[in-house]
């Protein structure tokens, strides 16, 4: 019998859906950050300093990205392993992982500082251009760069953690900003005062500690969850962080060694000019790499609580909406990008009959292809480092960072010129999509016919399908109907009347209080997600809602005696309740009772 592979989301999946889609444009503002800096610098170089100040930048590229590795380490790690904290209901571990994570991010940051400026000396064996000028230029802009290190890397940490406390404005506040001054910088120190490729990168380092500046005084004034503790030297939290985070670091760094090997084959098939455009095509579009980047930021968040709250329903659902929803968005904003092709173009280049113009414009019409297949790879990916699936995620780490586009790149450039790099990152994003698949033919050794087993989730992984029950309540008519749903699910599983009875009224209760009092505060659309499930004789009820943050057992210390009737529903469940617990994630109310 042929089985079709089915991708379509529970009809109750929409409270995950909103949340994703409601986190998603910071992540993509923070994203965007340094790659609006690299277009403002790109713009100023190409219009204000030349075609060898773009191939100055072109040649940095790689040196920045092995920079970005360790910072996408730090960042993905604890992004994932702050999420299963929470999940677990693990609060006071994040202190200690947010201190490792500074920590380590500050050290590595000096040692970096040291080496550029040890690059820069005369002397130093360096063949990444042999032209005089080229190289001169080249070191300018590192220089500029240097003070830029530590608030890159220290800002891209806080925004990782004020994600995690649903701080969104308080990043977009320091994004703003820092594109502000960079701008700003630029105009004054390239414009006015011909600093060249070293005005460029200080205007480029000064936007990062304006945008480090603003984000830090939320943690400096106290207000944060997270804190720091120097006496916080935990090498078992900085071992796991680096496990965690390493896949995706290795990603970057293949990807860095991957631009040294496109840049050395392009010098030779091509030249400098080739370069020019290569790195053109690839600052402006790396605005719109944030968008992806910032899609991953958001799913990761949710990868890492789902996998600590054990709850395979959510982890699928949030893969289904990657795939539903992200890849064809981001599919929609790349036929943008391909039809203004040559008005991109225009930004840089005014002549269109020279050749660094019609490789700039093939730039922007083929690479744009690839942003749509990368949504599938970097959530694969990402889920595979959150549930330890070593083996998957050092495969496409190595295959999408390197191997595919060095190889099809190598094949095609002989041919075509600089569109053989151009479709190599294209056949790169298929070829990561089939092995996807493959991996999952192979360790299911059957046809995937649902996103679980597409994710080869584990069978068990959280609880058993016939041992949970999943529901969702719009309004107060669905209440009764879902309480009786919960209450036969008990008897069903061998729980006595009475507390299926209970189970029930705690269902009841609980719902309905949250449609009563939360739902109209906004005049927004909400639901109110249940999960029901049964382990070891206990029924444990989960209800989640994306209303104001709310929390019920709050309301239940300040209840006074002298008036017994006031929310009497809260105080039968908490009463019959053998545990309750609340926490705020990621912008969502989640309380959990076990009867």
């Amino acid at each position: 019998m042929n089985r079709k592979l089915s991708l379509q989301p529970h009809p109750d999946v929409y409270l995950i859906h909103r949340l994703l889609f409601r986190l998603l444009p910071v992540q993509i503002l923070l994203a965007a950050v340094s790659q609006i800096n690299g277009i403002v610098s790109s713009l100023f170089a190409s219009n204000y300093i030349g075609a060898r100040a773009m191939s100055a930048v072109g040649l940095y590229a790689p040196i920045g990205m092995l920079i970005g590795a360790v910072s996408v380490l730090f960042v993905s790690g604890s992004q994932i392993i702050c999420g299963k904290f929470l999940g677990n209901n693990q609060v006071e571990q994040n202190s200690r992982l947010f201190s490792v994570s500074m920590l380590g991010t500050g050290l590595f940051s000096a040692v970096t500082m040291l080496f550029l400026v040890v690059y820069t000396m005369p002397g130093f064996p360096s063949r990444v251009s042999g032209d005089p000028e080229t190289r001169k230029l080249l070191n300018q802009y590192i220089l500029g760069q240097v003070p830029g290190v530590l608030p890159l890397l220290w800002g891209q940490q806080l925004s990782a953690f004020l994600s995690m406390e649903n701080r969104p404005w308080r990043s977009t506040m320091a994004s703003l900003a820092s594109v502000a001054v960079t701008i700003g910088m630029n105009y004054l120190l390239v414009v006015r005062y011909r600093l060249g490729t070293l005005g460029l990168a200080i205007a480029s380092s000064a936007g990062l500690w304006v945008f480090l500046l603003v984000e830090a005084v939320h943690f400096l004034a106290g207000r944060s969850i997270f804190c720091f503790h120097m006496r916080f030297r935990d090498r078992g939290m900085l071992r796991e962080l680096v496990r965690v985070g390493i896949p995706n670091s290795l990603t970057t760094c293949y990807v860095a060694l991957r631009g040294v090997l496109i840049n050395a084959l392009i010098l030779r098939y091509v030249g400098e000019l080739g370069i020019s455009a290569f790195s053109t095509a690839n600052s402006f579009l790396g605005l719109f790499w944030a968008v992806p980047n910032g899609m991953l930021a958001v799913s990761r968040m949710a990868f890492g609580v789902s996998i600590g709250e054990e709850d395979r329903k959510t982890l699928a659902d949030v893969m289904r909406n990657a795939l539903l929803r992200f890849a064809p968005l981001m599919a929609g904003i790349s036929a943008v990008l391909i039809l203004l092709a040559r008005q991109l173009t225009f930004l840089y280049y005014q002549d269109a009959s020279t050749p660094i113009f019609e490789m700039t414009e093939w730039g922007f019409r083929i690479l744009p292809l690839c942003m749509p297949l990368s949504v599938i790879s970097m959530h694969f990916t990402c889920y595979g480092q959150a549930s330890n699936k070593g083996f998957l995620v050092r495969l496409l780490a190595l295959l999408d960072g390197l191997v595919f586009v060095v190889l099809f790149s190598a094949l095609l450039l002989p041919k075509i010129g600089l569109n053989g790099v151009y479709a190599a990152n294209v056949l790169n994003g298929l070829g990561c999509a089939a092995v996807i698949f493959l991996y999952s033919c192979c360790v299911r050794r059957k046809l995937p016919s649902n996103m679980e087993e597409l994710m080869v989730i584990p069978d068990g992984f959280g609880a058993a399908e016939e041992d949970r029950l999943d529901l969702s309540a719009r309004g107060m008519e669905e209440v009764v109907q879902v309480s009786r749903e919960v209450q036969q699910f008990c008897l069903r599983k061998g729980i006595d009347p009475r507390r299926s009875a209970f189970a029930a009224l705690a269902m009841e209760e609980m719902a309905g209080n949250i449609i009563e009092h939360g739902f109209p505060q906004d005049g927004r659309k909400h639901s109110v997600d249940l999960r029901i499930v049964y382990k070891n004789g206990d029924i444990m009820i989960r209800f989640k809602d994306d209303c104001r943050p709310f929390d019920p057992q709050e309301r239940e210390l300040m209840m006074t005696p002298e008036d017994p009737a006031k929310n009497i529903g809260l105080r039968i469940v908490f009463r019959i309740a053998k545990e309750h617990s609340y926490q705020n994630l990621l912008g969502l109310n989640v309380l959990t009772v076990k009867i």
